[in-house]
């Protein structure tokens, strides 16, 4: 039988969008306030050995923790809700029938002891959360992310916008970068150097992941265009795929779940911030990058319609080469997927 995972949804804090910068044909005036959502892995080995991965952590709590561009930035993006966020929705969970009081009283998992690996999507401020929270996880994150953190990619996306020291150092690897880059010449020429993972890193990964990790194209077959081109088989198990998906920042990663025999799961992080683009219902808005060009809330627009496209079919159920395959697709940041599955938030699962 095929191996499979269960997965929870965790409330992580929420921000506000303005629509003209994300979809095209928007209402100039509309801001909606949505979540930055993540998710709980759980992964039990044939030996019985269980994995706690978190994908995403969301918005920190504290605000003063973030740089002060970081901060300007969110200040554009209010209001933003910053409780519960990850870890204390790990600790609590979500029940429809709690009290208040229960609610309090209730200590599902402990995100100092209780989580593995967290795997970030990328690194802008409302998917970082709080990595200080989960003392002894190891976190993976996309080729070149920890140079990105370091120095930026660009002018549109300079250091100041990010926290050199938002991981931690001695439990950071970097996924292995693409065989092939995705970007155009222009995207590429900013792009950042990969990080190598060091033995003793390596060596803080829970035994039940498969390391080195390597890039396969999924399906692993014969046909010329493969459902993904680059998946990374983090339980060489087929049960949680790590898939590289360019376009929106560089070492932008999903994950893509197994969580029934002919059931998939797909984390889809910022490949849009609205599922009507991936539903084909609107495009990816342009506005002036005050360069004297035009720009998208993505690094490469190309590459990440590109990553929409593989996306969408995918979810049309054509993964495996079988129209008998669901496919749910669940992005970062859809307020209407929340609000019709809380039963599905931890402790329930989807």
């Amino acid at each position: 039988m095929a191996a499979v995972v269960t997965v929870s949804a965790l409330d992580a804090g929420h921000l506000t969008l303005p629509e003209r910068l994300f979809v095209t044909d928007a209402d100039p005036d509309l801001r909606a306030t949505v979540p930055s959502l993540s998710f709980l892995v759980r992964h039990t080995a044939p030996s019985g050995a269980t994995t706690a991965v978190l994908f995403d952590l969301g918005v920190k709590r504290n605000i003063d923790g973030y740089t002060p561009a970081q901060r300007a930035h969110i200040a554009q993006r209010q209001p933003v809700v910053v409780s519960p966020d990850c870890a204390d929705s790990l600790r609590r969970g979500h029940s429809p029938t709690a009290t208040d009081g229960e609610q309090q009283q209730l200590l599902l998992l402990d995100p100092t002891t209780d989580v593995d690996v967290v795997i970030l999507s990328h690194v802008h401020w409302d998917h970082v959360g709080t990595p200080s929270d989960f003392g002894r996880a190891v976190f993976a994150v996309g080729a070149g992310t920890l140079n990105l953190l370091r120095h930026g990619a660009g002018p549109l996306y300079p250091a100041a916008l990010f926290n050199a020291d938002e991981l931690p150092a001695a439990r950071t690897l970097e996924f292995p970068p693409a065989p092939a880059s995705p970007y155009d010449s222009h995207t590429a020429e900013h792009a950042p150097a990969p990080t190598p993972n060091t033995p003793t890193m390596a060596a803080l990964l829970p035994p039940t992941i498969r390391y080195p990790w390597r890039w396969e194209p999924l399906p692993a077959n014969d046909t010329d265009d493969p459902a993904f081109p680059a998946a990374l088989d983090l339980f060489g198990d087929g049960s949680v795929r790590v898939v590289d998906s360019p376009g929106h920042l560089f070492g932008h990663v999903n994950l893509l779940l197994r969580t029934a025999p002919r059931r998939y799961v797909y984390l889809g992080g910022d490949c849009c911030h609205d599922p009507r683009i991936l539903r084909g219902e609107k495009g990816i808005a342009l506005y002036d990058d005050g360069c004297g060009g035009l720009r998208s809330v993505h690094v490469d627009t190309g590459a990440a319609r590109r990553t929409l496209g593989r996306i969408a079919r995918f979810a049309d159920g054509h993964g495996d080469g079988d129209g008998d395959v669901e496919v749910e697709v669940v992005v970062a940041h859809d307020a209407v997927w929340r609000d019709r599955n809380r039963h599905r938030f931890w402790p329930g699962t989807l």
